[in-house]
């Protein structure tokens, strides 16, 4: 009976200190453990801002080279890459009849001029002969008064004098007409001229051939590119912006350009446009920096990570951005409020190269917020602050 007294005595005792055991670790360890947080205070700190972006090298300024009407292409006399001067042949559309149409203009025009210097020797013998006449008829009107010649005399004289003044007027219109036909044959030939000028198609710049688009004998439109120009020194980044972080974006920003070429290099450079209209698509805002100096060897379409510098807050209350977190459609932080997390409200102002994130209200300085926990956080949950949440590897 003893022994069998003793025996229930060890086993009660053994069941007490396996449930005690079994409580600890449920709540130490089990579901009913506090969760394991780190935490840090909100503090003022100057908050050095950046924006970030993916960019790709552009040409700043590019020219389409192409005809102002269509036609086939005859040649092309130059080649991607190649160095080219401003009014440099780059190539040329097939005349067809321009050059018939030029011969025959210039023959039309030399004709035109003949005319007009013709009339203008006719104009002067009308002139020369209506002189003469009419002084012959004043003469004889004179010698009529005296009676020396009959009025029948006097009055051919004084029809002479009218049909020559006449003839004159004749000559006159007929050296304006001949050298209205000059002006209009001229204008045709010009504009004829014009024409095969522009079947000729010529650098606006100097600059570099990016892109030779068609080849002898194409049939290309007015308005297509045949060639296609960009002036080396004027190159920029087209940079891609998140629109949720392209606050302060602004032309004149200051910028350092990660070139995939060149790694270990950052060259300098600026903003110089922001585009109005953004990507609807991608929700990103567009902005082009431009290189202080343009290093050697870039190449069009290359990739580079650009950094702009926007003005540092001096004075802001901030906390790590990691303690940001959202309750439905509610943004804020989880305090520690005597060993318990307890969500509040704030309100995210900008956001800093360093991690940290501004608190324009709903905190106060001092304050400890909780910035990582080892499972997800619930009103009320017990936490245990620790330094961090990785496991040191025992020694």
């Amino acid at each position: 009976m003893k022994s069998f007294t003793r025996r229930n005595l060890i086993l009660a005792a053994f069941a007490a200190a396996f449930l005690v055991a079994f409580g600890w670790i449920i709540a130490t360890q089990g579901p009913l453990a506090p969760i394991s947080v780190t935490m840090a205070k909100a503090a003022e700190m100057r908050l050095e801002r950046t924006l970030f972006g993916i960019g790709t090298l552009e040409a700043r300024r590019g020219h389409a080279v192409g005809p102002t009407v269509a036609g086939r292409l005859d040649k092309v006399l130059v080649d991607h890459g190649d160095k080219v001067q401003a009014g440099q042949l780059l190539a040329e559309m097939e005349p067809v009849d321009l050059d018939a149409r030029l011969a025959a203009g210039a023959a039309a025009a030399a004709a035109a001029s003949q005319r007009v210097h013709s009339a203008a020797a006719a104009l002067a013998e009308a002139e020369s002969r209506a002189r003469l006449a009419k002084n012959s008829a004043e003469r004889y009107a004179d010698l009529r008064r005296r009676n020396f010649f009959s009025q029948e005399a006097a009055d051919a004289k004084a029809h002479e004098a009218a049909a020559a003044l006449a003839a004159k007027q004749a000559a006159t219109a007929a050296l304006a007409a001949a050298k209205e036909d000059a002006r209009r044959a001229q204008s045709e030939l010009a504009g004829t001229g014009k024409s095969r000028a522009h079947l000729r198609l010529t650098s606006p710049v100097d600059g570099i051939v990016s892109a030779r688009l068609a080849e002898p004998g194409s049939t290309v439109v007015a308005g297509q590119a045949v060639v296609q120009v960009i002036e080396p020194d004027a190159l920029w980044f087209k940079v891609r912006i998140d629109q949720g972080r392209s606050s302060g974006l602004a032309v004149g920003l200051p910028a350092t350009i990660a070139l995939r070429s060149a790694p270990g290099k950052t060259p300098p450079g600026r903003v110089a446009r922001v585009d109005l209209v953004g990507d609807a698509v991608t929700e990103e805002r567009i902005a082009y920096v431009a290189l202080d100096a343009p290093p050697e060897n870039l190449a069009i379409g290359e990739l580079a990570e650009v950094t702009l510098q926007l003005p540092p807050i001096d004075k802001a209350l901030a906390i790590p951005a990691a303690a940001l977190t959202r309750q439905g459609n509610t943004m804020g932080v989880w305090k520690l409020v005597d060993d318990r997390a307890q969500f509040a409200a704030v309100t995210p102002g900008v956001s800093s190269a360093q991690g940290q994130v501004q608190i324009l209200s709903g905190l106060a300085a001092g304050e400890t917020v909780l910035v990582y926990s080892s499972k997800a956080l619930a009103p009320d949950a017990r936490v245990k602050v620790v330094d961090s949440l990785v496991k040191q590897p025992q020694k």
